[in-house]
């Protein structure tokens, strides 16, 4: 399944399975925004700022909990 910006929990699931060992919390947004460009099926459509990077950050907290 393709998915892009908007799909925050799409991408916090993947990142999760992709990068388990990963300390969320402190991890900058720029390497952040690279994890996600580095996902297989991942689109880059939509845009992405700080608010959505903050969005991915918390739902891939609430997935690892």
């Amino acid at each position: 399944m393709k998915f892009g910006w908007q799909d925050i929990y799409e991408i916090a699931i993947n990142l999760e399975d992709t990068y388990p060992d990963v300390d969320i919390l402190s991890l900058s947004f720029p390497k952040l925004k690279s994890l996600v460009e580095s996902l297989p099926n991942f689109t880059g459509e939509g845009n992405a700022n700080e608010g959505v990077l903050e969005a991915i950050q918390m739902a891939w907290l609430e997935d690892r909990e």
